[in-house]
């Protein structure tokens, strides 16, 4: 299988709310538009809101965003009126995170990234 491209589809129960939180209170920059959607750029990915959903439970998925420093981005969202579910900690694989929501309750696992952590160790060989 060759992926061309992908991307995180939500469908929100009031798809207007949903978008401007993303848009909005978030941030996001919009990548495209079209009648019924909103696709936001994610760093290497894409996050589309779209449709309307009939769910009435919290879905067992989480968006991962890193950030450049946590506690201002939390900062920031505070805000905006976002408080977080989780606030900032260091997890056992070392990243250091928080939760927030979207207005269906999606998770947004904030990161961020600690300078030691071998995520951020140069993998090209010298």
């Amino acid at each position: 299988m060759e992926v061309l491209s992908s991307r995180v589809l939500v469908h929100p129960r009031d798809p207007d709310v949903t978008t401007a939180f993303y848009r909005d209170t978030l941030g996001l920059a919009v990548y495209r538009e079209f009648p019924g959607g909103t696709v936001f750029f994610l760093g290497g990915g894409f996050l589309e809101v779209v449709g309307r959903g009939t769910g009435d439970t919290r879905p067992d998925v989480a968006l991962w965003l890193q950030v450049r420093d946590l506690h201002a981005t939390l900062a920031e969202l505070r805000t905006a009126g976002v408080e977080p579910e989780r606030g900032p900690q260091r997890e056992p694989w070392g990243l250091d995170e928080a939760w927030i929501s979207d207005p269906d309750g999606v998770r947004i696992v904030l990161v961020e990234i600690p300078a030691e952590h071998p995520l951020r160790a140069d993998v090209r060989t010298p």
